[in-house]
């Protein structure tokens, strides 16, 4: 190896005098976080106590498995590092669309159990009706002028007797609008007892509901049941007017009757709305011990600039959030059961995360045995383990949780050599103590599934101090060279979330004397990586189609479910199909649904809002069309839409931003096109900038806001060739930018996305009509196409779509 015992000493010491250099600074702990509950000022609760240690307990354990670095002092990088991330990722608004409607269902809730309802009107039969002043405050200026005065009076309760002119059914409808957004039983004979209390309480917006009504009444009744519709819509709107109202009166102070303490700052807020956004003040209000009655709370440990935000949620429903305040407003959300706030922290975690942040998040879910959000942020930790390892954080992982994640099917790699680097990586952050881990973290690499220029790497051990070194390395040499792989080493098996599902399709018989429709279902239960660039698809066999086989069909998923549509059983003039079925891989069952209004085979079939699009096609082998339908999955039924411009056949169509784009194909006179249009269900086609080349049987996807063409073929002059370039479309600047071609022709193959990569599936050769037995993958990352070995069964004319299949299929 022209490896000297000199070079071995020389290299271990400047190692040493490095990682000397490296660990002159001791890392610290995080600073302890905010952590109290609410605190009356008593000292000697023994129940409050146990809480707070409880919760102490569980934010200490998550300083002790995070990785944020915060208060080291000499680790300029990690600053460096920490400091960048907090610029990369600015603060944003997160919003819950629906908060308006449930915190008032929450209030109104608490209006039937006269949970601290401090508004009593009474009316002249002597009915007492009881509300929330704050509530009834945000529709009536006569209420809140009466809110004002009690706040200036310091007192709890308001009491209004209402004029002889205000009715019971009126205040009735006026409480219901201020609780629901609407008033349910207004009518002729109700309207004018309605309009005499929403003018004596001055309620507006009821007055011109009232208005609306009398001249609905005028109107024919197909025009008042659309009216009526509008306003169900409209309640949720009133809703969230009411709450802006509620906003109003608490940022002036309005009716506050409570003041929460942290860190010395002083928070005015309304009880009903504390009690209505959180269990723990719900709780805390209704205990009956000397917190109900007292106007302030402390909160002790708790952070002003966490309850600060959890109030401003309370009143509109959303929050701003970065990563720089995140972990620990949602413990304090956890701790004090804010659910809505709660719910957006969860949801920021779940679309923000990142290579960088995903430990940190995984550790914060152990700590507070958040198992969902746990279960989430490993598993993006496994799919993205290359750029989660090339963090600095990584180097801190405890490391019975890097052996498990080594150990892991779903860990996502492209070599051994990258698991060999990971390892590495993390045993040089600290290598005086970590070097002890290295025989049991390297039986967690494949070394036998290395190339020889790979296993070059794996010298760098000989340089580790306080380890046998080169015993270590002839072991893992040894490994290497072994030529008797077993079950276990011979591949990595990789378990994606979701499956590959191959349907119907061609395939040559066993003596290869004809091609034959099949009926097979075939999905990818595992990928497999062998030694080198080596990898296989594992393809299992789901099942059969219902009744006949077909090929030249479409596939696709709504909602968990696979949709198989049209297609041809054979190869007489009369063998199109215009049929749909369903299939639930839950119930493992296929239903019949309603057929296309027209034949199709070789057409485009995309989904769009939840309905599928059957575009163009041929009718039968002679014949293309322009026609589109859709189907309803709601209504069972298919119905026709704006006609392409002309007839297309073995074209390819893809949804991008919620926009059906169409490419190539056949026209009517079985010409090669080159078109890229833009379909719209009710205006039709509109043309786009032509690809490089003309392109018909091929595929096309949408991946990182592109949409990708591969295979298929060309023609020129009436000829037809394999087309093996690839490129892809900006609809953004409205351009064609060619990638790496591929190395095998796909003509008539299938494709779909999975977990952010494209598959172009079987296929065949134009040139000799030899099948394509291949599965081509290509990663936008890393701009090439691979090569997975083998199709299942059927080769040509298949469709493919993703589809989540229970785990005892996957098994």
């Amino acid at each position: 190896m022209n490896y000297t015992e000199e070079d071995k000493n020389s290299e271990e010491d400047n190692k040493k005098a490095r990682y000397m250099k490296l660990l002159q600074g001791s890392e610290q702990q995080m600073e302890n976080s905010h952590n109290g509950l609410f605190h009356t000022g008593d000292d000697d609760d023994d129940d409050d106590d146990d809480d707070d240690d409880a919760n102490n307990n569980k934010k200490q354990q998550f300083k002790k498995t995070s990785f944020d670095n915060d208060n080291d002092n000499d680790n300029d990088a990690t600053n460096s590092e920490t400091s960048e991330e907090y610029e990369e990722y600015p603060e944003k608004l997160y919003y819950h669309p629906a908060y308006p409607n449930s915190i008032f269902q929450a209030l109104e809730e608490m209006k039937r159990l006269y949970f601290l309802t401090d508004l009593t009107i009474r009316t002249q039969s002597e009915v007492n009706f009881h509300a929330h002043s704050l509530v009834l405050a945000a529709v009536s200026s006569l209420i809140q002028k009466m809110l004002q005065q009690v706040n200036e009076k310091n007192k709890r309760e308001i009491f209004l007797r209402v004029g002889p002119e205000v009715s019971d059914l009126g205040v009735s409808a006026v409480l219901e609008f201020a609780y629901t957004g609407t008033i349910s039983d207004l009518n002729s004979g109700s309207l004018a007892q309605v309009q005499a209390a929403a003018l004596y309480l001055g309620v507006p917006r009821v007055l011109k509901i009232c208005k609306e009504e009398e001249e609905r009444q005028r109107k024919k009744d197909g025009e008042k049941k659309m009216e009526e519709k509008n306003s169900r819509i409209s309640a949720e709107e009133q809703k969230k007017v009411s709450l802006q109202s509620i906003r109003q009166l608490w940022e002036e102070r309005v009716g506050c009757d409570v003041e929460v303490v942290a860190e010395g700052r002083i928070f005015s807020a309304h009880r009903v709305i504390l009690s209505a956004s959180s269990d723990y003040f719900r709780a805390m209000f209704s205990s009956g011990m000397k917190e109900t009655h007292q106007t302030s709370v402390s909160l002790l440990l708790m952070g002003a600039p966490e309850l600060e935000a959890l109030l401003h949620c309370c009143y509109s429903g959303d929050l701003f959030l970065d990563w720089g305040c995140i972990f620990e407003l949602t413990s304090t959300a956890l701790q004090f059961q804010f659910q809505p706030a709660l719910s957006l922290c969860l949801n920021f975690m779940h679309q923000e995360m990142d290579a960088h942040r995903c430990l940190d998040v995984a550790a914060f879910a152990e700590a507070y045995e958040m198992n969902d959000l746990q279960e989430m942020a490993e598993d993006f930790t496994l799919r993205h383990f290359e750029d989660v390892a090339a963090t600095l954080k990584f180097q801190d992982l405890p490391v019975e949780k890097l052996k498990t994640y080594l150990r892991s099917n779903y860990l996502c790699v492209t070599s051994e050599l990258s698991v060999f680097r990971a390892v590495v990586s993390w045993i040089e952050a600290d290598p005086w103590t970590r070097v002890k881990e290295a025989r049991d973290l390297m039986r967690t690499v494949l070394f036998p599934l290395m190339t020889f220029t790979e296993f070059r790497e794996v010298k760098v051990i000989m340089s580790w101090p306080q380890v046998s070194d080169r015993d270590l390395y002839e072991s893992l040499f040894e490994e290497f060279c072994t030529s008797t792989f077993n079950s276990h080493s011979d591949f990595r098996t990789y378990l994606p979330k979701e499956t590959l599902v191959l349907v119907g399709g061609e395939r040559i018989t066993e003596n290869l004397e004809k091609r034959i429709p099949c009926r097979e279902i075939w999905f990818s239960n595992s990928f497999r990586n062998h030694v080198g660039l080596m990898k296989r698809v594992e393809w299992r066999k789901l099942g059969d189609l219902p009744e006949k086989p077909r090929f030249c069909h479409s596939v696709t998923v709504i909602s968990g479910k696979l949709y198989v549509v049209g297609g041809r059983h054979y190869y007489g003039k009369d063998d199109t199909m215009k049929c749909t079925y369903s299939y639930d891989p839950i119930q493992n069952s296929w239903q019949r649904l309603a057929d296309m209004n027209e034949r199709r085979d070789n057409f485009a079939l995309v989904v769009l809002d939840g309905k599928m699009f059957a575009i163009g096609g041929d009718k039968n082998s002679e014949v293309n069309i322009g026609s589109v339908e859709v189907y309803c999955p709601f209504t069972d039924c298919w119905s026709f839409v704006h006609p392409l411009d002309q007839p297309l056949s073995s074209h390819a169509a893809s949804v991008w931003n919620g926009e059906i784009f169409i490419s190539g194909g056949f026209d009517s006179r079985y010409q090669c096109l080159a078109s890229m249009m833009f379909y719209h269900p009710e205006k039709g086609t509109t043309y786009l900038v032509d690809m490089s080349q003309s392109r018909a049987q091929h595929c096309m996807e949408t991946l990182k806001d592109c949409l990708y063409v591969a295979g298929g073929v060309s023609g020129v002059g009436g000829q037809l060739f394999d087309q093996l370039a690839c490129e892809f479309f900006d609809p953004v600047n409205g351009y064609w930018c060619a990638i790496m071609p591929m190395s095998l022709p796909h003509v008539s193959a299938a494709s779909a996305v999975l977990e952010g990569k494209i598959y172009i599936i079987g296929g065949y050769c134009h040139e000799d009509y030899s099948d394509t037995k291949v599965v081509h993958r290509f990663d936008p990352a890393m701009q090439h196409w691979e090569n997975l070995c083998g199709t299942p069964g059927s080769n040509t004319y298949i469709a493919a779509c993703v589809l989540a299949l229970p785990h005892h299929l996957r098994q």
